[in-house]
């Protein structure tokens, strides 16, 4: 996973007392959370880890999937050799793509699926993590354009529909997005994955009560991960609720990690000129928006992906 992280020019906050200077920092507060959000959503199209949406469709159970960089590289090698004796072998595609994006090898991740859906065309869980490898090469428009192929109306699937919500959102379709995984929802109520990345998406719209009510509710739930967590913690630091947001953080995270995440916060919602900055680190940061919990005291913590 790459170590480069965005970096923000963080100005010390000073006491604001006007209505006009408190407006200003509820809009720099907003603005983050629409950057941060958006950092998350980058970052969940980003692996083919545990997390994975497209790539934990049909065969590929999260039950048997690695939980450690050594492991996913480990089962890299593993399918590397595999695909190598006989690159038409489906699974040794399938399963070999999808350690090379959990290692954020993604251009080769790409290849890998690219050749297979030539060979495999009526795969649909193979056409699904080719869609999702689009997204995480920026190639947003194909990726929607494929994950609408890799399942059909008559039998929709709802982990290939969060996906494109996500996709929707990268591309600034935030309605649409939204309305994507409340189909989503319909399909598998209360499922924390989609209501983590829906939860996102009201952020970027700059709905941060909703957002906070849905990722609430993801998070209460039993299935729900450290990752959806981490996105409320940062959903309740962007409204001030520091104390809260720390609280939270604990669960996951050592004190003094806890404590660098809401230091971090605290900085980053006194810039007031967050929004234009994050915007333009979108893109770029798949990485760092994927390492909340693991993150070290001394870097600057980053939304988590849901799924």
């Amino acid at each position: 996973m790459s170590s480069a992280r965005p970096h923000f020019s963080i100005r010390s906050a000073t006491p604001v007392q006007s209505v006009s200077a408190r407006a200003g920092l509820r809009t720099a507060r907003i603005g983050l959370a629409v950057g941060l959000a958006a950092l998350a959503l980058a970052g969940c199209q980003g692996r083919g880890g545990p997390g994975d949406i497209t790539g934990s469709i049909g065969r590929s159970s999260q039950a048997n999937q690695p939980r450690t960089s050594s492991d996913w590289q480990a089962e890299r090698e593993t399918w590397a050799k595999r695909y190598d004796a006989n690159s038409r072998d489906r699974d040794a595609a399938f399963y070999y793509a999808r350690a090379l994006r959990s290692l954020d090898q993604n251009a080769q991740a790409l290849a890998v699926l690219q050749s297979a859906v030539l060979i495999h065309q009526d795969d649909r869980e193979l056409l699904g993590a080719y869609g999702r490898s689009l997204a995480d090469n920026g190639r947003l428009r194909e990726a929607d354009e494929v994950l609408s192929r890799a399942h059909s109306p008559e039998r929709p699937d709802w982990r290939i529909l969060s996906a494109q919500g996500t996709v929707a959102d990268q591309m600034g379709e935030h309605a649409r997005a939204q309305q994507i995984y409340q189909t989503a929802l319909k399909l598998a109520p209360n499922e924390p994955t989609i209501m983590s990345n829906y939860g996102l998406s009201l952020a970027l719209s700059r709905n941060l009560p909703e957002a906070e009510r849905v990722l609430a509710e993801a998070a209460a739930s039993d299935r729900a991960d450290a990752r959806v967590r981490q996105n409320l913690v940062f959903v309740l630091g962007l409204q001030g609720r520091f104390g809260e947001a720390e609280a939270l953080a604990r669960r996951d995270q050592s004190l003094a990690e806890a404590a660098a995440t809401i230091a971090y916060l605290k900085r980053s919602v006194s810039q007031q000129n967050s929004w234009e900055l994050l915007k333009g680190a979108k893109g770029r940061a798949q990485a760092p928006a994927r390492q909340p919990v693991a993150s070290g005291v001394g870097n600057p913590p980053a939304a988590a992906p849901p799924a």
